[in-house]
């Protein structure tokens, strides 16, 4: 851990908070009623027609079997496809889910949406994020509603197992889609606000939070600009946050320019930097974030 990075959050009030995105983006963002239905609060972003019923997101996925299962390896964005390639992929799917009332739709390629009645019940159903990389079997909805989609993951598995535009993909280096993953099923929400003024975030997620918050969200700069939700989650490297983020924010806190600094970290730890704190001599510097 950098030196000044150690020495500020050793310094700084720290608090034990709820992990995991959900979690961390409701701390931003509060929803009426209560819910995630991701999937409405994306489709809001990507097409007009939120209002039209429920939203379940079926999002293009390659799944491996293996000895005693199958993982889910990737989906969404990972896969890089292109309009063309989810409209090719979608041609086999459309029957599917269209004589089952249910149909679907890509208005970007990377997030393949299914649109229900305002009234149908989902059972519980994991985020991509939770599933990498585990036994897809573990993360599959459960019960007599779960039953159902289990059923329409086979077939859909079926429907793309064949599509010639895999074997393309596969002598191309890149992985196929041979299988959907339902997820952030719900209706839109009547009521989405924030304390925040901007957000600044290249993760469709969040940047869609803002739109049905009405605030400005826009792509995530290069180094510190304006104040507001800066979403850093994708960066890894702690020299270069040190470097581009955290050291402008420190001499911005400093001279004034921010009353405090919030380091609102997924794994459930929150730091709250203020100006005050550098008199905080006696304390040790963080030696690691779960210290």
């Amino acid at each position: 851990m950098p030196p000044v990075l150690a020495k500020v959050l050793g310094r700084a009030d720290r608090t034990d908070v709820e992990p995991g995105e959900r979690a961390q983006l409701l701390r931003h963002f509060d929803l009426l009623p209560r819910g995630w239905p991701v999937a409405a609060i994306t489709r809001a972003f990507d097409a007009n027609d939120v209002n039209l019923g429920a939203w379940l997101r079926a999002d293009p996925a390659f799944v491996r079997p293996d000895l005693n299962g199958a993982r889910l390896l990737a989906s969404g964005d990972a896969l890089q496809l292109t309009q063309a390639d989810a409209d090719a992929f979608l041609s086999v799917l459309r029957p599917l889910f269209g004589d089952s009332g249910m149909p679907i739709d890509a208005p970007r390629p990377a997030r393949w949406y299914l649109r229900l009645m305002r009234e149908a019940r989902l059972p519980t159903m994991a985020s991509p994020e939770e599933a990498l990389g585990a036994d897809l079997f573990d993360h599959l909805p459960e019960g007599q509603e779960g039953r159902r989609w289990r059923a329409l993951l086979s077939e859909a598995q079926v429907a793309l197992h064949q599509h010639p535009l895999n074997a393309e993909r596969q002598a191309a280096g890149k992985p196929p889609v041979n299988s959907v993953w339902f997820w952030g099923g719900g209706v839109s929400p009547d009521h989405v606000t924030t304390a925040h003024e901007l957000v600044q975030s290249n993760e469709v997620t969040l940047r869609a939070l803002a739109k049905s918050a009405k605030v400005d969200g826009i792509d995530l700069p290069r180094k510190l600009g304006l104040a507001g939700l800066i979403d850093l989650r994708a960066m890894r490297d702690l020299a270069e946050f040190d470097a581009q983020w955290l050291t402008p924010a420190l001499q911005r806190l400093r001279m004034g320019g921010l009353t405090s600094l919030d380091l609102d970290c997924e794994d459930g730890v929150r730091f709250t930097l203020r100006r005050n704190q550098r008199w905080r001599f006696w304390r040790k510097p963080l030696k690691a974030f779960d210290a």
